[in-house]
């Protein structure tokens, strides 16, 4: 059966996220039986990496402050976790529903597909979306 996505409730999750009005930093995208929905939200970042367990795939939409005391940045990741636990078939089949969440999720600096605990670590993806973003004029220590 093919994957569908609720784009109504989706958008809606999404635009939590990129809205500064709201403290929502991060929402999860979750399979309901073949039809990708809205999961969790939060503020709290390791709130979300404890949503990522080996045996789930979902997709998740985060928003990180970069930059240092001189310029903060807001940058937007896009997560594809896949446990470990997941099997072969959903695997592959979550690379081409990715095409389903980036209908809605359009506005990212960069997208991970991660199934390894450690590279969910914060600093790392904040890391990347530094690099990701271009010029990079933090205090200029490096």
């Amino acid at each position: 059966m093919a994957t569908k996505i609720d784009k109504e409730a989706c958008r809606e999750a999404y635009n939590l996220v990129r809205d500064d009005a709201t403290e929502v930093n991060w929402v999860t995208f979750k399979y309901n039986g073949s039809t990708i929905v809205p999961g969790d939200q939060g503020v709290d970042y390791e709130t979300f990496k404890r949503k990522c367990t080996d045996d789930v795939r979902l997709f998740g939409f985060v928003r990180f402050t970069t930059g240092d005391a001189m310029s903060k940045r807001v940058k937007f990741a896009l997560i594809t976790w896949i446990g470990e636990g997941v099997s072969g078939l959903q695997r592959a089949k979550t690379g081409t529903d990715k095409t389903l969440v980036k209908e809605v999720v359009q506005n990212f600096a960069k997208e991970f597909v991660i199934s390894d605990h450690k590279e969910l670590d914060e600093d790392y993806i904040k890391n990347e979306l530094k690099k990701a973003g271009g010029a990079n004029y933090d205090a200029q220590t490096e």
